[in-house]
């Protein structure tokens, strides 16, 4: 894979660091072009690079960079933590045509910490988790052969997500998929060595494991793009 994106200038690390201990919007202000210029331009120029890679095995999923990218801003109505900037930045490549539906997507976030890289559908609403359920429960040897997969495993570690203790009602506690049927996220996430950040790495790596998470995701996604209407296939295809 060619270098397109030679990594993050180190000064976002220090950016990143110097606001994790002083997380204020008196900070913050008076050095915003510092944010925009360090972390945001680089981080678009790395989606618009890394939408290049989606295009040649996920093209549903190549999203515009500035609609990919998460606000540096947190949502604090609802939180104990009422502290105002994220202390990473971070973007998320949704399927298009399926935001209306729930489906799952790409993701992936970057601290002075860690790089976390992930796929797959994160708290669903109800109607999507039946549906999911049910696609799980009637195409589990599909399932399993896509997280059977040595080589994607190696890249996209083991299925997370919160689960049930109990499986759901409807479901047959005895069935061989009842651990997947429990979940109610179902995900791969992995870290990387927050390093790779500054170096021409880090596109790769981010890549590779969207590759490696690409199946599982198709598979989640399937039952939900199902159910579309008629109509937005048609549009989709024009």
């Amino acid at each position: 894979m060619p270098t397109a994106f030679a990594g993050f200038p180190p000064e976002m690390v220090k950016f990143l660091r110097s606001l994790k201990r002083n997380n204020r919007r008196e900070w913050f202000q008076p050095r915003k072009h510092l944010f925009e210029q360090h972390a945001k331009t680089p981080m678009l120029e790395l989606i618009a690079a890394i939408n290049a890679e989606l295009a040649k095995f996920a093209p549903e999923y190549v999203t515009e960079p500035k609609n990919a990218v998460f606000r540096i801003y947190r949502d604090t109505r609802f939180s104990a933590d009422k502290t105002p900037y994220k202390t990473h930045i971070a973007a998320s490549f949704s399927r298009r045509g399926g935001e209306r539906l729930g489906t799952g997507g790409f993701y992936f976030s970057i601290s002075q910490d860690v790089i976390e890289v992930a796929a797959g559908l994160w708290h669903p609403d109800r109607d999507v988790t039946l549906l999911v359920r049910n696609h799980i429960a009637e195409t589990h040897q599909e399932l399993r052969r896509i997280l059977g997969d040595k080589k994607s495993r190696k890249l996209a570690g083991e299925l997370k997500g919160d689960a049930l203790t109990r499986s759901p009602k409807g479901f047959d506690p005895a069935h061989p998929a009842a651990e997947f049927v429990k979940m109610k996220d179902w995900v791969l996430d992995v870290t990387l060595e927050a390093s790779l950040a500054t170096t021409p790495q880090l596109y790769p790596a981010i890549v590779e494991r969207f590759r490696a998470m690409a199946p599982l995701l198709s598979y989640l996604n399937r039952p939900l793009m199902a159910r579309k209407p008629a109509k937005d296939l048609l549009a989709d295809h024009w």
